[in-house]
C-alpha cells in the first residue's frame, strides 16, 4: 500500500471519528483524549520481502536506474516428485519496478544473464521481470548430477514452486516468456501447470512433434530465400568439405594453439564435418536474404572460405569446451525435444560419419540417454486444442519454425504471428504494423494494464537489447 493511501485512510479514519463526536448524544465527555492516527510504517524494502523467503539467498544487486536488479538463488528439490531427496541453489535474477506492476517469468531455456536485461514483454507491460536459470545449466546443476532428473516436468515445476513462493509479493498479473528454447520452456511450463500465468509469449519456439519425420526442414531449404542465394550456399558448403584436409589442417593447429579438445565428438575430422553440416543452416537462422552476397564463391581462397566457416558455423562449437556448456541441451534433445535432420544430396560423397550429426554424439557416453517420443506430442495436443492467451511469434525464414507450434478449434484468445523475411531473432516488433498493435495491445490486456498498441516503458538501448547469441545449428 503506498504511504500517500495510507496517510489518505488515517485521514479519514480521523474525520469520521471527529464527526461522531460532534453529532452523537453517546459522545465522549469533553475531559477524554481525541483520537489519534497512528503514525504509517514504511514499507518493507523489496529486499528484505524476497530474502524473507525460505530458501532464497542474495549473491549481489547491482544499481539500474528506475529498477532495482538482484542476482539471487533459490533452493529447489533434485526431484520434485521426491523433495526429501537432496536440494540444489537455482540461480535467477529480479528485475524489480514495483509490485503495483505485472510480472514477467523469463527464461532462456539455458543459463542466465547476470547483467540487467529485459525482455520484449518487459518492455511492452512496463513490469518486472524474473528470470531463471535452467536446471542442469552451471552453477545450477545438482551435485552429484542425476541426469534421470532434467526433464521438461522438473524444470516446469521449477518455475512453479518459484513462482509460488514470489506471487504474494508480486500479486499482479503475470505472464511468460522465452525466446527459442526459452520459447519452448514457457510453453511447456504453461501446459503443466496452466493456472500459474495469465499468458504465455513465445519466440521462435521449435516444436518437434514426430522427431523421426523431419521433412519440413528439407521443404523449408527448398524454397527459403531465393533461389540465387540458395545455390551459392549449397556450393559454398560442398566447396568446404571439398577443401576438407586443408581446412582440417589449420582447424586442428588452431586447437591445438587454444587448448581445445575432441574427446566427446571422437576427433577434429569429426567435429569438422558437424562444423560444415551448420553452414547453410546457421546462415538462414542468423543472417538473411540481404547478406547473401556476402556468401563467398567456390573458387574463393582457402583464406576467405576458412574465415566464412569461422564466421557462419564456428569452429569452436563442437570442442570438448564448445559442447561442455550446452550439454544439457543436448541430453534434452536426445531424449525428449528432438532434433533436426535434413537432406544434403549436394554433398554426396563428401560425408564420412553417418549418423554422427546427433544429440548423442555431443553429450559424453558415460551420461545414458533413452529418447521418450510421447513428450513432444503430448505438448502438441495441449497447445493445439487447450491453448489460452498464448502467443507464437515466428521468423519466415528461421529453420527453426518449419516445425512450429500450431493452433487447433480448442485454442482460445490465442495467436500465431510471422515476421516477414524473418530470422531466428524475430520478435513482435519486427511485425507488420497491424499484426504489431494487435499483439502489443494483446499482451497487454493480458497483463492487465491499459491496451496501448506500443511498448509503456520507452525503449533502453542497454536493458532492451535483443542480441541473438551466435549457436551451432543443432542448439536453438
Amino acid at each position: 500500500m503506498g504511504k500517500a493511501l495510507r496517510w489518505l485512510l488515517a485521514l479519514v479514519m480521523l474525520v469520521g471519528a471527529v464527526g461522531a463526536g460532534v453529532g452523537s448524544a453517546s459522545a465522549a465527555p469533553a475531559t477524554a483524549k481525541p483520537a489519534t492516527a497512528k503514525p504509517a510504517t514504511a514499507e518493507p524494502d523489496i529486499k528484505d520481502r524476497i530474502l524473507a523467503i525460505p530458501g532464497m539467498r542474495l549473491v549481489e544487486e547491482k544499481p539500474y536506474d528506475g529498477y532495482r536488479f538482484f542476482v539471487l538463488t533459490y533452493t529447489q528439490p533434485i526431484d520434485h516428485r521426491h523433495p526429501a531427496k537432496g536440494t540444489f541453489e537455482q540461480r535467477f535474477t529480479l528485475l524489480h519496478k514495483s509490485t503495483d506492476r505485472p510480472t514477467v517469468f523469463f527464461t532462456s531455456g539455458y543459463d542466465v544473464n547476470t547483467s540487467p536485461r529485459r525482455s520484449e514483454p518487459t518492455q511492452i507491460v512496463d513490469g518486472n521481470q524474473v528470470s531463471l536459470e535452467y536446471r542442469f545449466f552451471t552453477p545450477s546443476r545438482p551435485q552429484p548430477a542425476d541426469w534421470s532428473k532434467l526433464d521438461i516436468w522438473q524444470a516446469a515445476s521449477d518455475q512453479h514452486r518459484l513462482y509460488r513462493a514470489l506471487k504474494p509479493v508480486y500479486g499482479k498479473k503475470w505472464l511468460a516468456t522465452g525466446g527459442s528454447k526459452g520459447g519452448m520452456t514457457a510453453t511447456y511450463y504453461r501446459r503443466f501447470y496452466p493456472n500459474d500465468m495469465d499468458a504465455t509469449v513465445a519466440y521462435v519456439a521449435p516444436n518437434d512433434v514426430m522427431n523421426q519425420e523431419d521433412s519440413a526442414y528439407d521443404r523449408f531449404f527448398a524454397s527459403v530465400g531465393t533461389a540465387e542465394c540458395r545455390t551459392k550456399l549449397n556450393a559454398v558448403q560442398r566447396e568446404a568439405l571439398v577443401r576438407r584436409e586443408e581446412i582440417l589442417a589449420r582447424y586442428q593447429k588452431w586447437a591445438d594453439d587454444e587448448g581445445q579438445t575432441f574427446t566427446v565428438v571422437g576427433s577434429a575430422d569429426k567435429a569438422y564435418e558437424n562444423v560444415a553440416l551448420d553452414l547453410v543452416w546457421a546462415f538462414w537462422q542468423y543472417h538473411g536474404v540481404s547478406e547473401c552476397a556476402d556468401v563467398p564463391a567456390p573458387t574463393a581462397s582457402t583464406d576467405e572460405l576458412y574465415a566464412f566457416v569461422d564466421d557462419i558455423s564456428g569452429f569452436a562449437a563442437y570442442t570438448d569446451q564448445g559442447l561442455a556448456t550446452y550439454t544439457p541441451y543436448y541430453y534434452q534433445a536426445g531424449t525428449e525435444l528432438g532434433s533436426p535432420t535434413f537432406e544434403t544430396p549436394h554433398l554426396d560423397g563428401l560425408l564420412r560419419y553417418p549418423g554422427i550429426y546427433t544429440p548423442r554424439s555431443y553429450v559424453p557416453r558415460e551420461i545414458p540417454m533413452r529418447f521418450r517420443p510421447n513428450a513432444m506430442r503430448d505438448i502438441d495436443t495441449w497447445v493445439r486444442h487447450d491453448a489460452r492467451r498464448m502467443l507464437f511469434v515466428y521468423g519466415q525464414n528461421d529453420p527453426w519454425g518449419a516445425e512450429r507450434f500450431r493452433l487447433g478449434k480448442g485454442a482460445e484468445d490465442s495467436y500465431v504471428y510471422t515476421v516477414a523475411g524473418g530470422n531466428h531473432g524475430s520478435n513482435i516488433a519486427q511485425l507488420a504494423a497491424d499484426e504489431k498493435a494487435k499483439a502489443t495491445a494483446a499482451v497487454q490486456r493480458w497483463a492487465g494494464v491499459q491496451p496501448a498498441a506500443k511498448p509503456l516503458a520507452p525503449y533502453d538501448a542497454r536493458l532492451d537489447r535483443r542480441e541473438v547469441e551466435r549457436e551451432p545449428a543443432l542448439r536453438p
